[in-house]
């Protein structure tokens, strides 16, 4: 049997190809926050992370081209050998201060930061268990690690009890979540979380990839219920709110300084270039002293959950300015897409395996830079393709 075989045989993208509605890798000739370029034509964007709309900011452009001059575009080593700077340094210990903990430690990517935290921290008499619609990067992870995985039904915290009752006090455990799951937009129930976590002793792990300038005044998701000194990590992105490229997690001195000496994924990797880690900084400068770019992020994206469930559209149960549209049936989903994008929106079409089954949605997000004007065309956009396809 060739390997090789399953890839021939792959036709998925062909068969969408083939009615005209297939919806990624759309090559787009340009992106400017808000808006993005397609053959000529100006779309409006509301498929990006870019919650803050931080990629257009002045300084964050500044400190990027700084980084570049002064550094060059690569450090052509891993942190390990000669690949650290002192700004990476001088990074980590302001991110580290920004959402309440000790020490952090910059890695070149989210992915990667995952990776090489969780799978160093599981080890063989470990378990580690995550909720059902964790994200991609903590699924595999935990795969890397060398411990026993379990999962439960996504928010189902008393099924997570149940399984926890059932592990003897001599294995090491550890919870892994979203703070903010970035298909639905729903929180974490972190105060319940964090109660049957302590209840068995086990420690908790927060990916705020998607909660870190959202939720928390911009700290994050345990800043958002108070409950910092309760979540034992912290893990950031820097690819959406920070506007630009890399990650981090956050914790006490010894339990990063372990990661630092035994992720593979930290120390097998380029250090972030200087450019990544400088735009980083500016950003989180921008968190710390403009504190109306969360505040107008929030006011946009309630804006939009209002508008578009008047609309009568199913939002399921965000309570962030992620908000999915679920349409349930993957070619309607992506007949969606298609009206919407030749209408002049650009969003996600998301279905199996990164949601369940006969759950296809599109997903959109919204920034602190849209204006009131280019919302109020999207839900024009949104209604009148609702109305062609029979989804409202």
């Amino acid at each position: 049997m060739d390997i090789f075989q399953k890839c021939y045989d792959f036709d998925l993208d062909k068969q969408v190809i083939a009615k005209g509605i297939y919806p990624y890798f759309m090559p787009l000739d340009g992106m400017e926050g808000t808006e993005a370029t397609f053959e000529g034509r100006k779309i409006i964007m509301v498929g990006s992370n870019n919650y803050l709309g931080l990629t257009t900011h002045p300084k964050v452009k500044a400190a990027a081209m700084k980084g570049l001059e002064e550094y060059g575009p690569s450090c052509t080593g891993s942190r390990f050998l000669n690949g650290s700077l002192k700004l990476h340094q001088e990074l980590e210990e302001r991110l580290a201060a920004f959402v309440g903990k000790e020490a952090a430690l910059v890695f070149s990517t989210g992915m990667q930061t995952n990776l090489g935290a969780i799978s160093a921290l599981i080890g063989r008499n470990d378990v580690v268990i995550t909720d059902k619609d964790d994200h991609a990067s903590i699924v595999d992870a935990c795969r890397l690690g060398m411990g026993e995985i379990k999962r439960y039904v996504h928010g189902d915290l008393d099924q997570l009890d149940r399984i926890l009752s059932k592990i003897p006090a001599d294995q090491g455990t550890m919870v892994v979540v979203d703070g903010v799951f970035s298909m639905g937009g729903d929180i974490v129930d972190l105060p319940k979380l964090s109660a049957i976590c302590k209840k068995y002793g086990t420690r908790l792990y927060v990916d705020d990839a998607h909660a870190i300038g959202v939720l928390g005044g911009g700290r994050g998701t345990a800043a958002h219920f108070n409950m910092t000194k309760d979540v034992d990590l912290i893990m950031g992105t820097f690819s959406k709110s920070f506007a630009s490229l890399g990650g981090f997690v956050a914790g006490d001195a010894a339990v990063i300084n372990y990661i630092k000496h035994t992720a593979r994924s930290f120390i097998f990797s380029a250090s972030l270039p200087a450019p990544n880690a400088m735009a980083a900084a500016a950003a989180l400068e921008i968190m710390e002293t403009e504190p109306w770019h969360v505040e107008k992020l929030w006011e946009n994206g309630k804006f939009m959950l209002q508008g578009l469930k008047q609309l009568g559209f199913n939002t399921g149960a965000t309570q962030t300015p992620i908000i999915p549209i679920i349409i349930g049936e993957d070619e309607l989903c992506f007949r969606f897409w298609k009206e919407l994008f030749d209408g002049g929106l650009y969003c996600n079409a998301v279905v199996s395996p990164a949601v369940p089954e006969g759950m296809a949605l599109l997903r959109t997000s919204y920034m602190a830079t849209h204006t009131r004007e280019q919302l109020e065309k999207v839900l024009d956009i949104f209604e009148k393709a609702g109305k062609k396809l029979g989804i409202i």
